[in-house]
């Protein structure tokens, strides 16, 4: 069941190394729909998928902007934010709730 008012930014490693950021208000649907094929096309097929990065926005649009910001980062930027390191050249959102480096299979 969605988190009423909760919307997530996360990131995927996958199978084959590429990483994919996407939003959801239900991140462990979104997560099961990915694993069972029914996600995005462009991680059919790539799996093993790893959960390596979530961050926690208050609306929407927030996490729609937020997974455009992110998805405009170069590969080494999503890096550092999937390990936590500072000096993130973007802003993060005032409603944001960083939380910690999650790291679920979905295999």
């Amino acid at each position: 069941m969605p988190n009423s008012g909760v919307f997530y930014v996360y990131i995927l490693r996958c199978g084959d190394g590429a990483l994919y950021t996407g939003y959801t208000n239900d991140l462990e649907a979104r997560l099961a729909a990915h694993r069972d094929g029914k996600g995005a096309k462009y991680t059919r097929g790539r799996g093993p998928l790893e959960l390596v990065y979530k961050e926690a926005l208050g609306s929407n649009i927030a996490a729609m902007k937020r997974e455009r910001e992110i998805q405009k980062q170069t590969r080494a930027q999503k890096e550092r934010l999937i390990r936590g390191e500072t000096g993130d050249p973007l802003p993060r959102p005032p409603v944001s709730i960083r939380s910690e480096r999650h790291r679920k299979s979905l295999s």
